[in-house]
């Protein structure tokens, strides 16, 4: 309980920033939004994936996709559960060229590096990324840490799916080229692959 009361204000934050920036838009939706259907989902339903591991990784865990064009038509969001992050695991240092973040902590400790600020958050806590700002995420705790990801448009859930496979698959390593691939489909840049980035 204490958890649901300390994202709620996060979540009704970023209803009203979306509702902000629909109100310029013609009040009729075009054909394209109309077909978003609501959702009432449970902590472990959704489209569930597992990662592709990289060389020498082993079972690097799985997440689930929520809200998706492709799961419910939505346009304008993507939430992204259940990613649980063993101690010492880590999201490496990476940007959104065309999505906002927000990341919810709703369980364990993760230190968050984002652009030129760094601390350790705690269940209930959040990290809001700004596109094209970089960002990493450690799990620095001695317990499982569990997150949330809400983007502020689609687009990224392309780059998930591409480096996982739907659960009850066999995952396959997944090579270099094929993880710049998936981040060109999302539109992301990671620090460590090589890739070119665009703000330089």
């Amino acid at each position: 309980m204490k958890l649901t009361t300390a994202i709620l204000p996060f979540l009704l934050l970023l209803a009203v920033v979306v509702l902000q920036t629909q109100s310029t838009r013609p009040l009729t939706p075009p054909p394209s939004q109309a077909g978003a259907t609501p959702l009432l989902l449970e902590k472990n339903e959704g489209e569930k994936r597992l990662w592709r591991p990289e060389a020498g990784e082993v079972d690097p865990g799985g997440f689930i996709l929520k809200v998706t064009p492709k799961t419910n038509g939505s346009q304008h969001l993507v939430l992204v559960a259940g990613e649980d992050m063993p101690p010492g695991s880590a999201i490496p240092t990476h940007k959104h060229l065309e999505q906002d973040e927000i990341v919810l902590i709703e369980k364990g400790t993760i230190h968050a590096h984002v652009g030129d600020q760094e601390r350790d958050l705690h269940a209930g806590g959040m990290v809001f990324i700004p596109q094209h700002t970089w960002v990493s995420l450690k799990n620095t705790g001695t317990e499982p840490a569990s997150i949330v990801a809400i983007f502020s448009a689609p687009g990224f859930e392309d780059h998930l799916r591409c480096e996982s496979v739907p659960a009850g698959e066999k995952p396959t390593t997944i090579s270099l080229a094929e993880e710049n691939e998936c981040d060109r489909l999302g539109h992301a840049v990671y620090r460590d692959r090589a890739e070119k980035d665009p703000d330089k």
